[in-house]
């Protein structure tokens, strides 16, 4: 079971017609909402299941533009700008905290890679868009107080910082719902409706909404749901496997990562942990299907991505890849993507933790927990609008970044469907990239 999430209450009541419907009640899906909002637009989010109940509430909670990858570099710095105004504007608590972020280095191979990451960034946004930089073993031992293994340096960001998943998107929902946005849940959008070629309306559960726009932000169900209007969205569930402790005195207020295990400091006192980036993934009827676009990512996992076959293979093989608008669909069959964690990888985090911070052996697991991130063959996101179909915008694929820049997505994307000016070039993004030829290339922040 997943973590427990901040309650927003269920609202099922219909507006007859707004401006844009957003599908999907994740970070994604509420930043979208909030920033069309801000330009006046009547806005409704349609959720299936509850409001960040899926990768939403599951990630690690870090909020940081070390180590992204250089297509997103400048969308990650524009969202901490975000994340640092969110609470006092909307009068909210997402548990934003700047504690800084570190990046340890095991050997000089590492180091060196952390060193021509930031020769890149910087050489991208400039030294004073952001203040990474790199620190001495002297330097890592004075963040990592208690840590008894040295680390031959590192990059430390102290002006990155971390939020708390399961407060944030549910405490932007119900601001906005102050506002008069609609936030609908449980409420399950089966489709999209068009008239003259573009977009007229929504289908759902509980009936029809009329709208100009529609905002795909569905994170691992996109897909699928864009799969029915024949739109051919690359994307991938990739599983990760957290846990959290139960409050304890005396750890580390820097949240940090190397090739063993992350942590981060909770506002309950505790810690997040995981196996350094290590992931699992279900063989599916996709993963042949889209096999070809994503060799390149497959490479470049060797070593961290576990690969297994069970029952989601034959559950996905059953599922119809199309349907009618007049009957039940998977959205409603399934209102909550609950997979289970793996305790081999988070147990190794746990381990290697403890094993650095000797002084913290006594903390106890509250619990484990597992999230399906969608990833995309680059790894970075969709952030679209779509040709074929006018009104339609997708927004997906974040790859398990979406959490820390899901603020600047959602500005980002309410200037798409406004049609003003992008707060960031969105061409890097653009849905047609995996179809018009474009070089498919994995940078992840190195």
């Amino acid at each position: 079971m997943g973590p427990p999430v901040e309650t927003v209450a269920d609202d099922t009541t219909l507006p007859d017609e707004v401006d844009v419907v957003v599908v999907g009640g994740g970070i994604i899906g509420v930043s979208t909402a909030l920033y069309l909002s801000d330009k006046g637009l009547r806005v409704a989010v349609c959720e299936k299941g509850h409001i960040a109940g899926e990768q939403s509430s599951r990630n690690w909670g870090w909020v940081r533009v070390t180590h992204r990858d250089m297509r997103e570099f400048e969308l990650s710095i524009e969202s901490l700008k975000l994340w640092r105004t969110l609470d006092q504007t909307l009068g909210i608590d997402t548990g934003f905290k700047q504690c800084g972020i570190l990046y340890m280095a095991n050997d000089d191979t590492k180091m060196e890679g952390h060193r021509v990451w930031l020769e890149k960034a910087r050489a991208l946004a400039g030294r004073d868009a952001f203040d990474t930089r790199e620190v001495d073993p002297k330097t890592v031992a004075g963040l990592l107080p208690g840590a008894t293994k040295a680390f031959k340096g590192g990059l430390y960001t102290p002006g990155d910082g971390r939020a708390e998943p399961q407060k944030a998107a549910p405490a932007i929902a119900n601001a906005l719902r102050k506002r008069g946005v609609k936030i609908l849940t449980p409420c399950a959008v089966r489709g999209v409706e068009t008239s003259a070629g573009r977009v007229s309306a929504v289908v759902t559960e509980l009936g029809t909404i009329r709208c100009k726009s529609v905002v795909v932000a569905g994170g691992a169900w996109s897909r699928l749901f864009c799969g029915n209007l024949d739109i051919n969205v690359p994307q991938l569930m990739v599983k990760a496997s957290v846990l959290r402790t139960a409050p304890i005195e005396g750890g580390p207020a820097v949240s940090a990562s190397n090739k063993e295990f992350a942590f981060r400091k909770r506002s309950d006192g505790g810690y997040t942990i995981a196996f350094g980036f290590r992931t699992y993934t279900d063989i599916t009827p996709d993963s042949f299907r889209l096999l070809p676009k994503y060799i390149p990512a497959l490479k470049s996992q060797l070593g961290a991505l576990r690969v297994g076959m069970g029952a989601r293979f034959f559950d996905e093989l059953r599922r119809p890849r199309h349907w009618a608008l007049d009957k039940r669909t998977a959205f409603e069959d399934v209102r909550t993507l609950d997979p289970e964690p793996i305790s081999a990888y988070t147990d190794a985090g746990l381990r290697e933790f403890v094993k650095v911070f000797p002084h913290l052996s006594g903390a106890r697991i509250a619990q484990r927990w597992a999230g399906l991130m969608d990833v995309t063959p680059d790894a970075i996101p969709v952030i679209s609008g779509v040709e074929s179909v006018p009104g339609l915008f997708i927004g997906t694929g974040f790859s398990g970044h979406g959490f820390g820049i899901g603020p600047a997505a959602g500005k980002l994307m309410a200037d798409l469907v406004t049609n003003d000016k992008p707060l960031v070039d969105p061409h890097l993004f653009r849905l047609s990239r995996f179809s018009d030829g474009t070089k498919i290339v994995i940078d992840a922040g190195f």
